[in-house]
């Protein structure tokens, strides 16, 4: 089993984490929980999306983008190197 965590916090919703959660709501892939979360810590680096239990970290993620990281990495497998936020995973 796989979750998907979208910050839900002040900043992330800001910068648009609601848009993202709901389009990771409309793409629902079997077997990956997706919910909102409170602040994950990454503040100005939204919005933030955290995929567990690998702790993969994605920032600045845009709504439009959310089908590339269902697609790539939550059914292909693999990360979408150019929206990892590096500091957790270079």
């Amino acid at each position: 089993m796989k979750f998907v965590r979208v910050c839900q916090n002040r900043t992330c919703k800001k910068q648009g984490s609601v848009k993202v959660l709901a389009a990771f709501k409309a793409n629902l892939v079997p077997e990956v929980t997706v919910t909102g979360s409170s602040c994950l810590g990454k503040c100005g680096k939204g919005p933030i999306v955290l995929i567990l239990p690998e702790m993969v970290w994605y920032s600045k993620v845009h709504p439009s983008e959310v089908n590339q990281v269902v697609e790539q990495h939550l059914l292909g497998g693999k990360r979408v190197e150019q929206m990892l936020y590096h500091r957790f995973d270079s």
